[in-house]
């Protein structure tokens, strides 16, 4: 095989957005997948408003708007078979524009980000697993694997850019995840059909054992994610459990009252894991690789994108400069924590609040009665609005504020009924 200025190993949104960034900047790019393509994934299929600018960068935007993606406009909540609260999300900072996110199928995401990749004649080599590393005086400078044919490769390149996920070969091979002593949560995803929700929102409902994710993705069709503790699954089978707990839910089986899940569930396990830096030149690691946050606020294909989009800046530089060694290319790590470390740090906050149910409660009280803290966290967790708005003192001194005194004349809601906060526009 022949040489390549970058490798970039896995086709999911973070490899094929860091290819075709790449591509766009002039250099040789290799994408390989192990699967063929389209394929489908475990995923929220939720793409929060701060990707659009980044998916029109990548030349995809028009390709996303005619597969007819269904829009939201913002977040549903609910604790614990009580309190309900739907929160609008605001306009972006010095703007009264109206804000949505993206709701499509993964597999229609991944193929247009394919497409694309085949558009710009990229070198896309379907079924080739890549199972180790080449390294040269301790950089990495290829890789190598078989082909579903069973035939060995290997190929070089400048740079070898890792976006396998949570498996992907960099981690195993480098042992770069942390270890944890956290119970280890599992996420379970199927589609439904004739299920018509009654709000272009996306829906989570939070209650023993764990919590949901729902998606209108087309018309009549939602996609549902359960996430639990692995533990409480114990020894039933995956979709037995999945339909009891998503309509064990009363709220949630309201919902779904009309519907029917469509396929076993898919399911991927080990959300929530740190991986240590990366401790030799040559290898950049970009999406889930990187480490993955829950999903609860953790929006995995903004953070894919955005993490491609940052890596094949530091990329190009590099490979401009000739400077591939670690040195080199530990800015795009430190470009990303700085980026995203107040993010996940409020994805931490959050998992602590919501399995308790008092605390969960007594934070969706507090947002209800005070709509700017609501409207300022949907807007950080659609990414759009930055994290240190919410960590930080002045937004936890108006949340104890709100929490123990009265600051407006509406009393608190009955714990069964439903609120909607207001679209009017509140200053950010």
């Amino acid at each position: 095989m022949k040489s390549y200025d970058a490798i970039v190993i896995g086709a999911g949104p973070a490899g094929t957005a860091t290819a075709i960034f790449l591509k766009q900047k002039g250099h040789r790019v290799l994408l390989l997948d192990q699967a063929r393509f389209p394929r489908d994934k475990v995923c929220g299929e939720f793409i929060s408003p701060a990707a659009d600018p980044v998916l029109k960068d990548l030349g995809v935007w028009s390709s996303i708007l005619d597969s007819n993606p269904v829009r939201l406009s913002g977040v549903y909540l609910s604790a614990y078979n009580k309190r309900e609260l739907g929160i609008p999300y605001p306009s972006v900072p010095g703007s009264w524009e109206n804000v949505s996110s993206l709701s499509l199928p993964r597999k229609c995401l991944d193929t247009i980000l394919a497409r694309q990749v085949t558009d710009l004649g990229i070198d896309f080599f379907q079924g080739y697993k890549v199972d180790d590393l080449v390294f040269s005086n301790g950089n990495v400078t290829g890789v190598k694997g078989w082909d579903d044919n069973k035939t060995k490769f290997e190929t070089h390149a400048k740079v070898v850019i890792d976006a396998g996920g949570r498996n992907s070969i960099s981690l195993r091979r480098l042992n770069l995840i942390k270890k944890t002593r956290k119970s280890q949560k599992i996420a379970m995803a199927a589609h439904w059909s004739h299920v018509h929700l009654p709000k272009n929102l996306c829906y989570m409902h939070i209650s023993h054992p764990g919590y949901t994710g729902i998606s209108q993705v087309g018309e009549g069709l939602a996609n549902i994610v359960l996430v639990v503790d692995s533990k409480d699954i114990d020894k039933q089978s995956v979709p037995d459990y999945y339909q009891s707990t998503v309509l064990g839910n009363s709220l949630r089986a309201e919902l779904l009252k009309t519907g029917s899940m469509m396929e076993s569930p898919r399911t991927i396990a080990s959300l929530g894991f740190e991986v240590k830096p990366v401790p030799c030149g040559g290898l950049v690691l970009v999406g889930d690789a990187m480490g993955f946050i829950d999903p609860f606020t953790g929006e995995g294909i903004y953070l894919a994108l955005r993490s491609a989009q940052l890596a094949s800046q530091t990329v190009d530089e590099s490979i401009k400069t000739g400077k591939l060694d670690k040195t080199g290319l530990d800015s795009y790590f430190l470009k990303r924590e700085n980026e995203f470390r107040k993010k996940f740090q409020l994805s931490k906050i959050l998992q602590v609040l919501i399995y308790n149910p008092v605390l969960c409660d007594h934070v969706l009280r507090v947002l209800t009665k005070n709509p700017y803290l609501a409207k300022t966290l949907v807007g950080v967790i659609g990414d759009y609005i930055p994290a240190d708005r919410v960590i930080s003192f002045k937004f936890l001194y108006s949340f104890l504020k709100s929490f123990l005194f009265k600051q407006h004349k509406e009393a608190c809601l009955p714990p069964t009924s439903f609120k909607t906060i207001s679209s009017g526009r509140d200053a950010l």
